[in-house]
């Protein structure tokens, strides 16, 4: 594997692991200002089964997210190439495997239970975290050369 590949995977996982930090946690945020939710920013409650804060957590899974997402899309021809790529990847991909997998293993009804206004906020936030891992991931690729 080159040198490229490696500085791909570092930057996909700065990107994914950023994004939640910036666009996913303030894009849920906004969503509890808007009064669509509740705002749980930054959560340092233990997830289990080793007790790490969820913040930790959310931002080792969105790297991995990131470093998937940058070994894909990357690949896309035309404009799926770039920051419509991102942004589609993490409100489709990421979603999907977050309400129908994850969710269940955590014990929750599958798409959290359809209820509004989750069936409609979760996509934009996800979309929102897809751009920002598209900044983050061209800003990371810049300084990695």
């Amino acid at each position: 594997m080159t040198g490229s590949f490696w500085r791909m995977v570092v930057a996909g996982f700065i990107a994914g692991a950023l994004s939640v930090l910036v666009f996913h946690q303030l894009g849920f945020h906004f969503a509890a200002e808007l009064g669509y939710g509740r705002s749980n920013l930054y959560s340092i409650r233990p997830v289990p089964p080793w007790g790490v804060p969820t913040i930790v957590s959310q931002c080792f899974w969105g790297g991995l997210w990131g470093i998937l997402c940058a070994l894909v899309v990357t690949r896309l021809p035309g404009a799926l190439n770039g920051a419509l790529g991102w942004i589609l990847f993490a409100a489709t991909l990421v979603l999907a495997v977050n309400w129908f997998v994850v969710l269940p293993l955590k014990g929750a009804p599958v798409g959290g239970g359809w209820r509004l206004p989750g069936v409609v906020v979760v996509p934009i936030v996800y979309a929102l975290w897809g751009f920002g891992m598209w900044l983050f991931y061209t800003l990371a690729r810049k300084l990695l050369k």
